[in-house]
């Protein structure tokens, strides 16, 4: 291979990437807690788009209940937003003939 292929193929990986993370950042996911009493909406791109409470899940005598429920749907979230990101660096790095290609974002 020589120096111009891998230029070219550094620029096509380059354009590649950066659709993919437009991509990451349209795609929705969502995760609930507390058997659908909160939901989070994310996205590929880690940036919550929304957050819903369920009015019953609203107790002033278990505001910490609700505080954990909250911060399990958005971690649950976050991970399933993580995991679509590795999945869609990790098929960009394949077809471009690369292993695996660690520290992408």
């Amino acid at each position: 291979m020589n120096i111009g292929q891998i230029a070219k193929m550094a620029q096509q990986m380059q354009t590649q990437m950066a659709q993919a993370q437009s991509e990451l950042r349209e795609t929705t996911l969502e995760a609930t807690a507390g058997g659908g009493a909160v939901r989070v909406v994310v996205t590929g791109a880690q940036e919550i788009r929304l957050i819903e409470i369920d009015p019953a899940a609203v107790d002033p005598a278990e505001v910490e209940m609700l505080q954990d429920l909250v911060m399990a749907a958005v971690n649950d979230a976050i991970a399933r937003s993580k995991e679509l990101e590795r999945e869609r660096m990790a098929s960009l790095a394949g077809g471009m003939g690369l292993p695996g290609l660690p520290g992408l974002p």
